[in-house]
């Protein structure tokens, strides 16, 4: 199993419309066959600047590979990701 995590912090104003239309647009990453468990989830520590996070979990590194190409998910990263997102931190787990 791998674990898919980002934390990231946006370009819009905390609360609006801009904001509110990236979060519902990138639900679309949850309907990528080889995607488990999405989940989007607000930052609660004072202990960085990223407000968001996302986590999904793939069976295999294949299905994580399939995930990286797949045109949903190359279509949200070159549209709405690049232009939208400040900054982001990226990590990827597997079980020890």
């Amino acid at each position: 199993m791998i674990r898919h995590t980002v934390a990231f912090r946006l370009k819009h104003k905390s609360g609006s419309a801009e904001e509110k239309s990236f979060l519902a647009d990138a639900l679309v990453l949850a309907n990528i066959p080889s995607v488990r468990n999405f989940e989007q989830l607000r930052q609660t520590s004072r202990k960085n600047d990223f407000t968001f996070g996302f986590s999904m979990e793939f069976d295999d590194q294949a299905g994580y590979d399939v995930y990286n190409v797949h045109p949903l998910h190359v279509a949200f990263v070159r549209d709405r990701w690049v232009p939208e997102v400040a900054d982001f931190l990226e990590i990827d787990y597997t079980r020890l």
